[in-house]
């Protein structure tokens, strides 16, 4: 079974401080660039996608 292929965040900026994302087998696997082989953070594309919305209108009412 091959590896996930992690993607850079598109919001990292310069520096360690970085999201890595992959996609594989259905799932959703998150990681920081600063200790990629460390926590892997795995969840289902809809939870993500529910997460996100939730920060983002979290964001707005600020």
């Amino acid at each position: 079974m091959p590896a996930p292929s992690w993607q850079r965040s598109s919001y990292c900026a310069q520096g360690e401080a970085c999201l890595h994302v992959a996609a594989h087998n259905g799932k959703v696997r998150l990681t920081e660039s600063g200790d990629p082989s460390g926590a892997i953070l795995r969840t289902t594309p809809a939870a993500l996608d529910a997460l996100l919305r939730t920060l983002k209108e979290d964001r707005l009412h600020d």
